[in-house]
């Protein structure tokens, strides 16, 4: 039994300002060090592309509290950077920077995404508003940032607005500027999902062009964001940008937290003997040399035990995404090897593809293969092994991501079978007639038509799970029955439960993962499980003259359906 949690420990649940998580005593894991290995490779301009909820938000606000003139040198003692003396002493709280989010420009339009490019333009000069009043600025020179503060821009002042205001900076300072700009593809992303990806493209490219391929005053720029967008659509000539994806080795621990960083976390609260099943459902993921964990959800869960000590985990990650590269994976899944190849992946497998991590958001979805590279770079697969410099020996990193590959399964599972009524009537009537060995035909059928689970990663609860989401999928489409899920029922709980009012009739299903196919084994234990916890009590209670008790073994593809009455 978990020991209580250390309530003390204040987990930064989205917060992402990293003053605030020091300033107010958050938990923070030390990513510091990775300011001395930027000063040491750094290129002039720096991408580097994680999957979301990986801590880049986080690290570009630390970057920007460590680089900026007047910041508060008290933020970084006795973390890792701090060690660094002489370090410190030349680059902390000196330069001028520029730090803006692209997060909000978001629009459903181009008119609306321009006008939220421009706030954001806004908001960041207002920072700068000291300017206003700089003896280093002539009149010209304060009439041209007044233009950065106003929310009417043309496009070439919004173009030129980042280069602009690092050249006032660079005069009023006499220091090049730091430039960063966190999730720069999202307004690439949202176009894309909008319709107007072209005149966001050009405003994109013009913007980076001024401010970081034709600016004298840059000293360095970092960008971060989930894809790394070909060169020749927003990045075109700008020959000094260095590109860090998830395959790259350098600055490959910075990002997601490492086997020590969630042990020493887990410790801090209490929580030592939680760290398998942490491990089990939030590590795996592969970063140039480094295995990490998904920060966001080591924080969520961690912060769920300290108020609940037994807080199972939660797919944390998945509910702060649509997930729809996933959905559009699974609904275009042929029946040949792309299919065989999901089902190796959800058991736990590796698959070999051919991996592009420069694709424009306008080729995402061209072919299969493209899709394969997105669900890479966005953290749905990661890497087992690099084959050579293109193919990657794939596989699901965890158990949360290979709930949200089953959960997208069944839903397909649910449309497809929509649409054949018939189908759906057979077997329902069968099951509502008692005909056991129709109902295993029948179920047989379906299995064959949608991707089956094999006996490795899953473990029993989820194999079970997922066969329960199939019949609740046929089922649910009877309108006329009383179905419940899980419910209890007798001195346990029964897998489903169906009443027909109008026949006064009852069936009560028990669904078993058969291991190896031993189907007659699982049979029997769900049968007696339904007796010996009395499982059709309820429906007794409700009226129900006839009781079909139903034992449903499934392996694979495959089935057997055993009855009493």
């Amino acid at each position: 039994m978990a020991r209580p949690g250390n309530k003390n420990v204040k987990f930064p649940v989205g917060i992402e300002d990293f003053e605030k998580i020091r300033t107010e005593n958050f938990y923070y894991v030390d990513k510091t060090i990775m300011i001395r290995d930027l000063l040491s490779f750094w290129g002039e301009v720096n991408l580097f592309t994680r999957p979301r909820r990986f801590g880049k938000s986080l690290t570009m606000s630390m970057l920007k509290y460590f680089f900026e003139i007047g910041c508060d040198k008290a933020l970084f003692e006795g973390l890792k950077i701090s060690e660094e003396k002489e370090l410190c002493d030349k680059y902390m709280g000196q330069f001028p920077v520029i730090s803006i989010s692209m997060k909000a420009v978001n629009g459903n339009d181009y008119s609306t995404a321009r006008d939220l490019a421009v706030k954001t333009i806004n908001e960041e000069a207002r920072r700068h508003s000291y300017l206003l009043d700089s003896e280093k600025l002539s009149d010209r020179d304060k009439h041209l940032f007044s233009t950065l503060l106003e929310r009417e821009m043309d496009d070439a002042s919004l173009v030129f607005s980042l280069r602009e205001l690092s050249e006032l900076l660079r005069k009023h300072y006499s220091k090049r500027v730091i430039i960063l700009i966190d999730e720069y593809d999202v307004p690439l992303a949202k176009a894309n999902d909008h319709g107007y990806y072209e005149q966001m493209v050009t405003l994109i490219r013009g913007l980076f062009e001024q401010s970081l391929k034709t600016n004298d005053s840059l000293y360095f720029a970092v960008l971060t964001g989930c894809l790394g967008v070909a060169k020749e659509s927003i990045f075109t000539g700008l020959n000094n940008i260095r590109v860090f994806t998830v395959s790259s080795v350098r600055f490959d621990e910075y990002f997601g937290f490492t086997n020590e960083e969630v042990r020493n976390m887990l410790s801090l609260c209490g929580f030592e003997d939680k760290f398998e099943l942490v491990k089990e459902w939030y590590d795996g993921y592969r970063f140039g040399n480094t295995d990490v964990y998904c920060p966001w959800d080591v924080i969520n869960y961690c912060y769920s035990l300290t108020g609940d000590p037994s807080a199972q985990p939660e797919s944390y990650w998945m509910n702060t995404s649509g997930n729809d590269v996933i959905r559009y994976f699974i609904q275009n899944i042929d029946n040949g090897q792309t299919r065989w190849d999901v089902e190796a992946l959800i058991a736990g497998e590796g698959v070999s593809r051919e991996i592009h991590e420069d694709l424009t958001y306008r080729q995402m979805y061209d072919t299969i293969d493209n899709i394969w590279s997105v669900l890479y770079t966005t953290g749905y697969l990661t890497q087992r092994k690099r084959l050579d410099q293109r193919h990657y020996q794939l596989a699901i990193p965890n158990r949360e991501i290979r709930e949200i590959f089953m959960e997208q399964i069944l839903a397909m599972f649910k449309e497809k079978i929509s649409s054949d009524g018939e189908r759906l009537n057979d077997f329902c009537s069968a099951l509502a007639a008692g005909d056991a060995e129709k109902v295993q035909e029948r179920l047989r059928d379906y299995l064959r038509d949608t991707i089956s689970i094999r006996d490795t990663a899953v473990t029993n609860p989820s194999k079970e799970n997922f066969y329960h989401g199939i019949l609740l999928g046929i089922l649910g489409f009877k309108s006329s029955w009383y179905i419940k899920s899980n419910r209890e029922s007798g001195d346990g709980y029964s897998d489903i439960l169906i009443y027909i009012e109008d026949e006064e009739k009852g069936m009560v299903i028990e669904v078993k993962y058969a291991e190896k196919g031993e189907y007659d084994q699982a049979c029997k234990k769900a049968l007696e499980q339904i007796n010996r916890l009395d499982y059709s009590s309820e429906l007794q209670k409700w009226g129900c003259r006839i009781i079909y008790k139903y034992a449903i073994a499934c392996y694979k593809k495959n089935c057997k359906v055993e009855m009493e009455e």
